[in-house]
């Protein structure tokens, strides 16, 4: 029973993630993109978490730590962009 559950919700995250690149290609925004984005990495760290579950590994765990850093490292950076056009600041003074 408890793997049956397991499949469905992969399957209906498997789903989301469909609609979420859909709406990264046809966004009408850029802010719209951006959350598209980063909850195709939110999504993609359940994936793996339920594969994980399913293959009884905690193998992993180490990968979902890297995602979730990285979905978080590029979410910042997208909003600095969107928010000053920009990412990195140069010091203009010299």
């Amino acid at each position: 029973m408890f793997e049956t559950i397991l499949m469905i919700s992969l399957f209906c995250i498997s789903i989301s993630m469909l609609g979420l690149i859909y709406r990264v290609i046809k966004g009408p925004s850029i802010p719209d993109r951006v959350v598209a984005l980063d909850a195709i990495g939110i999504n993609l760290i359940a994936i793996i978490a339920l594969v994980s579950i399913l293959l009884n590994t905690s193998a992993f765990l180490e990968v979902i730590l890297l995602l979730g850093i990285l979905a978080f490292i590029g979410t910042v950076a997208f909003s600095k962009f969107l928010e000053k056009g920009e990412i990195i600041e140069h010091d203009r003074n010299r």
